[in-house]
């Protein structure tokens, strides 16, 4: 049984159709300039695959809270998801969402020339026109109250988004949403699980966005925790 995401009624791709993709625990919505939700389905079905038959000669790699070493001839999705971990100082399951929304979202554009894949928060974006992307913070007096403008140029783009507040992902901090921005989607899905887990009161969202500045590749982070606001990197707020 599936949750209900809410947050995606407030969602909108002008130009784009919309679809959904629901395999097992993976459930996906997915903007495209056609619906490609046959083929997307494919994707998930076999990117899921390649993972959980890693999981089953390497079960350390579903349980381990920190990063864990790949032989060479792994899955390009599992070396991904291990040099994210590796990176951001997590378990390689932190970058799970976003190294599938990636990976479907580049295959995809073999068959659209624009296409956002949105996976429980963790966003792939490739954009032909600039765009606004909202920004989800629980209970938070600023959810729904922030947007950023993601700008045409800058993608291929990975949003992700890790909460200590909102959805079942296992985080050990406060973090209404901890938001990171990276040309690696993997990567930004596990250092946005690192950042929330710092994160447990307003005072520490000053050291969360030094460690991210910290990870090459990371792009910008946005931090919201109750009435507290963090931010960096190469992004613009934009009136919602």
């Amino acid at each position: 049984m599936y949750e209900p995401r809410f947050y995606r009624d407030q969602m909108a791709a002008g130009g784009l159709v919309p679809f959904e993709v629901r395999v097992e625990e993976t459930d996906l919505l997915i903007c495209a300039t056609d619906d490609l939700s046959a083929t997307a389905h494919e994707l998930v079905v076999y990117y899921r695959a390649l993972i959980e038959e890693f999981i089953e000669r390497f079960p350390v790699f579903k349980t381990s809270f920190t990063p864990v070493e790949v032989p060479a001839n792994a899955p390009d999705i599992v070396q991904s998801m291990a040099d994210a971990a590796k990176a951001a100082g997590v378990g390689p399951m932190a970058a799970v969402a976003g190294a599938i929304s990636e990976y479907v979202g580049r295959a995809l554009l073999e068959h659209a020339d624009e296409v956002i894949v949105e996976n429980g928060g963790d966003i792939f974006i490739k954009s032909n026109k600039d765009r606004k992307m909202g920004i989800y913070a629980g209970e938070s007096p600023l959810s729904n109250r922030l947007a950023v403008s993601v700008k045409a140029e800058d993608t291929p783009l990975g949003i992700c988004t890790s909460s200590g507040s909102v959805g079942h992902s296992i985080s050990f901090g406060r973090a209404d949403a901890a938001v990171v921005f990276s040309a690696d989607v993997a990567l930004a899905d596990a250092v946005a699980t690192r950042v929330g887990n710092m994160v447990r009161t307003k005072e520490d969202i000053g050291r969360a966005i030094d460690f991210a500045q910290t990870v090459p590749g990371v792009e910008g982070v946005i931090i919201v925790i109750g009435d507290g606001l963090g931010g960096w990197g190469k992004f613009e707020f934009a009136p919602i």
